[in-house]
């Protein structure tokens, strides 16, 4: 990845995730949290996967940061730009749809 590549999925993913890794560890820790999202197998959501790497990259220097890192930020972006896409119309508090857009760091009420 190129470093114009970089500084477009960087700028998008601070723009999107609006969790700090603290939120994001405990909103993880929610029974919400953990309801939200596809889940393979009965296990872990794909959703709360990312949000625990994402806590990590949140925690991590920018210097630090590895392609792989980068090529999950980019999935990051895709995933909640197409998501607050398919905003439900009414009140979103408490809906699977928020709770998976925090599973992935993007609180929309934020």
């Amino acid at each position: 990845m190129d470093d114009d590549e970089r500084k477009e999925v960087w700028d998008g993913f601070r723009d999107l995730v609006n969790m700090t890794p603290a939120e994001l560890d405990t909103w993880l820790e929610s029974a919400e949290s953990r309801a939200a999202g596809q889940h393979t197998g009965g296990g872990e959501s794909t959703g709360h996967a990312s949000g625990r790497r994402i806590t990590q990259i949140l925690r991590a220097r920018k210097s630090d940061l590895t392609d792989d890192d980068y090529l999950h930020m980019r999935k990051v972006v895709g995933y909640i730009r197409r998501h607050l896409a398919q905003r439900p119309s009414g009140d979103v508090r408490d809906t699977r749809w928020r709770h998976s857009l925090m599973n992935w760091g993007h609180d929309p009420l934020a």
